[in-house]
């Protein structure tokens, strides 16, 4: 079952209960994959998260219904999700641009936030071009956060381009003095680790170094990175959002490839002497396994 299937199946497991519970453990498991995977799977091909996209839907039902119906805005708010009319009124007034009272005074445009299609596609763009590399077990230490998908698309970026700036993140340069790694060839990664617990969605992003035998701090986190076969993308790095969305939204449908959900994507740093960062390179590390 290729990933446009599956996904439509989501899509309808979404519209079939947004006024029930709609969770992405079940999501996941109709689009038979990690939810670490399928987080980014869903993001990529529809271009928005799983928890925005269900929002919006209610939030555009919701909508419907007070300009239909006589129901309580309460009573509506608590149908679709809602823990309090307090929340409802400003989720309402983000999609809508107006409080939920006013929608009903006339006169007044909503905005109706169409269900999702698994047709969307990148068209007019090149082929990504990929290669498989092995790379075996690691050791890094840095800087450790942890994130769920929906926060990190909102403030991921900020946080990293505010500790950049750290003297913390000084210190973790002076580990390495700028040198590249034995194994990943790199100077500084950000690796990303699924947490699939069973009690919470997230992941830990690690902004790191390669570890050495003889690098100690008390201040970073140590990880180990286990062997792997890798499907490694280059590119620029204004262009590398959009490539990672290019891998998750199109390279695995198109090959016969699936992510191994026990390992790490990695992102990898490659700075240019004397060159802006515009010009430094990416590559994606992404943990892959033949389709059985």
């Amino acid at each position: 079952m290729d990933w446009s299937t599956r996904i439509q199946r989501v899509i309808e497991y979404i519209e079939n209960n947004l006024d029930g519970d709609v969770s992405v453990d079940v999501a996941a498991e109709i689009a038979c994959s990690s939810k670490y995977h399928f987080h980014r799977m869903f993001h990529a091909t529809l271009g928005i998260t799983f928890a925005e996209h269900v929002r919006r839907r209610r939030l555009s039902k919701a909508g419907a219904e007070l300009l239909s119906s006589t129901e309580k805005i309460i009573d509506i708010a608590a149908k679709y999700g809602f823990e309090s009319p307090n929340a409802f009124t400003r989720a309402f007034r983000n999609l809508h641009g107006i409080n939920p009272s006013e929608a009903r005074s006339g006169n007044i445009k909503l905005s109706a936030y169409r269900p999702a299609s698994s047709q969307t596609k990148a068209e007019g763009e090149d082929m990504l071009q990929y290669r498989i590399v092995e790379k075996p077990e690691f050791q890094i230490i840095g800087k450790a956060k942890e994130f769920d998908y929906e926060t990190f698309i909102k403030t991921g970026p900020k946080f990293w381009k505010e500790y950049v700036g750290s003297e913390e993140y000084a210190r973790l340069s002076e580990l390495s003095l700028g040198r590249s790694g034995v194994i990943s060839e790199a100077p500084l990664m950000s690796v990303f680790f699924p947490n699939e617990d069973g009690c919470r969605d997230s992941f830990n992003d690690v902004l790191c170094i390669e570890k050495t035998p003889d690098m100690e701090s008390n201040i970073f986190s140590h990880f180990s990175i286990p062997s792997a076969s890798y499907a490694e993308f280059s590119c620029r790095y204004p262009a590398s959002v959009k490539t990672n969305k290019r891998i998750y939204g199109e390279w695995f449908e198109a090959t016969g490839y699936e992510r191994d959900s026990s390992k790490p994507d990695i992102a990898a740093y490659f700075p240019i002497a004397f060159r802006p960062l515009k010009d430094m390179e990416i590559r994606w590390w992404i943990p892959v396994v033949k389709k059985s």
